[in-house]
């Protein structure tokens, strides 16, 4: 087994949402920093309760001679937050992102983005 057999994707979706979506902010912050916002439920919510949650989200950027670099990871408290992230990055220096996340009952879900 590979790792990406473990890995679902927008094909695998069902009732609830948990395929991470990514959106690009150039120059979006109040610094004029880019952003990359990552939120997991964005058009029908994630429940968000102790039995079943969104544990995790990683964002993964492609650079453009192809290294991948680990941006960051947020991890979520089960009923109390909202799995929805914000990441400071430099866009120009990437030619994707991809984002994974975990769900504590469907397992992990990927999404990835090329700018």
């Amino acid at each position: 087994m590979k790792f990406g057999d473990i890995l679902k994707g927008k094909e695998a979706e069902g009732k609830e949402k948990h395929v991470p979506i990514i959106e690009v902010g150039k120059g979006k912050s109040e610094a004029g920093v880019d952003i990359i916002h990552v939120v997991v439920g964005k058009e029908v919510p994630h429940p968000n309760t102790v039995e079943h949650h969104i544990a995790w989200i990683e964002l993964y950027g492609v650079k453009k001679d192809g290294q991948v670099i680990n941006l960051g990871r947020s991890a979520f408290a089960p009923s109390y937050t909202n799995p929805n992230v914000r990441f400071q990055v430099p866009v120009e220096q990437f030619k994707a992102f991809c984002a994974v996340s975990y769900c504590n009952i469907h397992g992990v879900w990927e999404n990835c983005l090329e700018i």
